[in-house]
């Protein structure tokens, strides 16, 4: 018996029925906004972590139109802290192409959802699944694992060819009925996410078992077979800290692209020189460094250096910046790691 003739689309919508999440606030809905956005903050974002803003989002925003209107400044300041910024951006901008290319109404299939900003392959099809029951296949990172596991898919995914024939199986894979794509989709996810783990997976409880390959070889991490892997970097970044008489922060957008990109944030200097440079000579001296801290990134460690200064409002003046007091921050999108510092003072 192959896998394909092994009823692998059967027993994971039977198991979802019975085991997978149902529950969360963006599930039970045919509604392809609220589908689209927590397909976008779900990626490489955990549940636990997603809830709260997407409940703040949809207050805010409840439908696409009221997205597009918005400006950017307001999105990335209710997306501060959820990481990934990029994705933010490309929020506002898919919204803004659903009204003015589409009328207002996301695209009725997979195809044309990828041609949305911000909409890859395996986002376009999730939201065609579950919306209109498109027979479109996910291929997010915990369904690789899931397929490579069950397929023992020993092909090397850093490698584009490999990666296709993937995409081929999983389409194979896929329910014949139209109707069971929902549950299907939701029970591949939901494998991954919470049986099918990276490390330590729960082989005894899953539905697929008694026909995964990797299972049958006694060692299922040794899949999903990815040989590049990004290399981590760190950066030590200095934060120049300056507030004037009234208590008001002076903050500036940074640069895109680059670390928070489009984000308000205090400037960020490569040196203590450098940053020492940017003030006028007598604030040099009054300089205070305070204690250094780690910010980690998906792929990078920034070793952050506060240094704080009171200033005179007209002694500062550099480009795309402004003083900003305490009541207006909320409102701004800022880095986590500068909010919770101008939080505590």
């Amino acid at each position: 018996m192959t896998v394909k003739d092994a009823g692998i689309a059967g027993r994971v919508v039977r198991w979802q029925a019975g085991h997978g999440r149902s529950t969360l606030p963006w599930q039970n809905t045919r509604d392809p906004y609220r589908v689209w956005l927590s397909e976008i903050m779900l990626q490489q974002t955990q549940v636990r972590t997603v809830l709260g803003y997407y409940d703040r989002f949809l207050e805010r925003f409840p439908d696409v139109a009221s997205l597009a209107a918005a400006s950017l400044d307001d999105v990335l300041a209710l997306w501060s802290g959820l990481g990934y910024y990029s994705r933010a951006r490309n929020l506002h901008n898919c919204a803004r192409a659903v009204m003015e290319q589409h009328g207002g109404r996301f695209p009725a299939s997979a195809a044309q959802l990828q041609q949305l900003p911000g909409i890859g392959r395996s986002t376009a099809a999730a939201i065609a699944a579950f919306c209109w029951d498109e027979r479109a296949a996910i291929l997010d990172g915990n369904v690789k694992r899931v397929l490579a596991r069950v397929l023992a898919f020993g092909e090397d995914l850093a490698q584009p060819s490999a990666e296709r024939a993937l995409w081929q199986r999983a389409t194979e894979l896929l329910p014949q009925q139209p109707a069971e794509m929902p549950a299907y989709t939701q029970g591949m996810m939901d494998l991954g996410a919470t049986v099918c783990l990276a490390r330590n997976p729960s082989c005894l409880i899953c539905p697929l078992e008694t026909v995964c390959g990797a299972r049958r070889s006694q060692d299922p991490e040794a899949f999903p077979v990815k040989s590049r892997k990004t290399r981590r970097t760190a950066q030590s970044l200095w934060l120049l800290r300056a507030k004037d008489r009234a208590g008001s922060v002076w903050l500036e957008k940074r640069p895109t692209p680059g670390v928070w990109a489009g984000l308000y944030c205090l400037p960020v200097f490569d040196s203590r020189e450098a940053l020492a440079a940017a003030l006028p000579a007598r604030a040099r001296t009054r300089l205070q460094d305070e204690p250094a801290f780690l910010h980690v990134l998906t792929h990078k460690d920034l070793y952050l250096h506060p240094v704080a200064v009171d200033l005179t409002p007209s002694s500062l003046e550099r480009p795309e910046g402004g003083w900003f007091a305490s009541g207006q921050l909320a409102g701004l999108g800022l880095p986590a790691p500068v909010r919770k510092l101008l939080a505590e003072g």
